[in-house]
């Protein structure tokens, strides 16, 4: 498995530097501190967070070939990944929400996004992503379970629930958590950009629309992949060999979504690159 170890590792620290440089790119340009570039960089957080609660160990089981974890191992790799993935939700939810602030209600953008209900609002991002994290690994654990072996190549709560015993309590909690911490903020964030399309439709000049629609295109990349992959995932009926499918989708929604997000906005938006630039030591011209 050489080459599969090495193709994670390039995969995993591309990744970790995509990040790690929209990070320093926005806290080094003081015209990035902004509600939306905010939620940018804890967005970068969450998805190193991401990439290294899963790609470190499976480059390890790959290159010894023991394809085995400690249920400690097991449960903490799912602590971390359930906190991200919460996380993520309700951050992708805040940024839609901070377009359509900025073209809905442009007038109070900045009495509504202040410094303020930024950081309460990254604050209860990653306060109820620890909650949920918790009290699902609190209740898986205690879920008697019929096999040791979990067949994916992390351990996450959808495997989790293939080798659980038939509990009734667990599957409506579950289900729950699924609907408040997954399918509500991804409702949120798709009521948000229907005003916010309306609203751009309705702008008279097509050079205004067009600057609109680029202000929030690369955080609809990023919202369709991320929720893509997973819905995909999830919705997905049991098959007999996941490999095909399901793993392919893990592996996608897991680790090259989250190195694909920081090169999508570095891309796609003028305002990093012009960032990143100056950061180079590179001469921009002032717009």
């Amino acid at each position: 498995m050489p080459f599969l170890s090495i193709f994670f590792v390039l995969v995993y620290l591309t990744g970790v530097i995509a990040n790690c440089t929209t990070i320093i790119v926005v806290y080094s340009d003081r015209h990035l501190h902004t509600p939306m570039y905010l939620f940018l960089c804890n967005l970068s957080i969450v998805d190193i967070c991401y990439t290294s609660s899963t790609v470190p160990n499976l480059v390890h089981m790959l290159l010894i070939r023991n394809y085995t974890l400690t249920f400690t191992q097991c449960f903490a790799q799912m602590f971390f990944f359930l906190l991200a993935a919460a996380t993520e939700d309700l951050l992708l939810f805040f940024m839609a929400y901070d377009r359509y602030v900025a073209i809905c209600h442009p007038l109070h953008y900045h009495h509504m996004l202040s410094r303020k209900n930024c950081i309460r609002l990254m604050a209860i991002a990653w306060v109820t992503g620890c909650i949920n994290s918790a009290i699902l690994i609190v209740t898986t654990y205690h879920i008697p379970l019929y096999s040791n072996t979990v067949p994916e190549f992390l351990c996450e709560f959808k495997a989790f629930t293939k080798i659980a015993c038939p509990n009734v309590g667990f599957q409506l909690f579950s289900y729950i958590a699924a609907v408040v911490f997954g399918f509500a903020p991804f409702l949120c964030s798709i009521i948000s950009y229907t005003r916010v399309i309306i609203v751009i439709l309705h702008i008279k000049s097509s050079e205004g629309r067009r600057k609109a629609f680029s202000t929030c295109s690369s955080h609809l990349i990023v919202l369709t992949m991320y929720y893509g992959t997973w819905l995909s995932l999830y919705t997905m009926p049991p098959m007999k060999d996941p490999r095909f499918f399901e793993l392919p989708l893990s592996i996608l929604s897991a680790v090259i979504t989250p190195m694909l997000n920081p090169l999508i906005y570095s891309v796609r938006n003028k305002d990093v690159k012009r960032a990143l630039l100056k950061l180079l030591g590179c001469k921009v011209r002032e717009e």
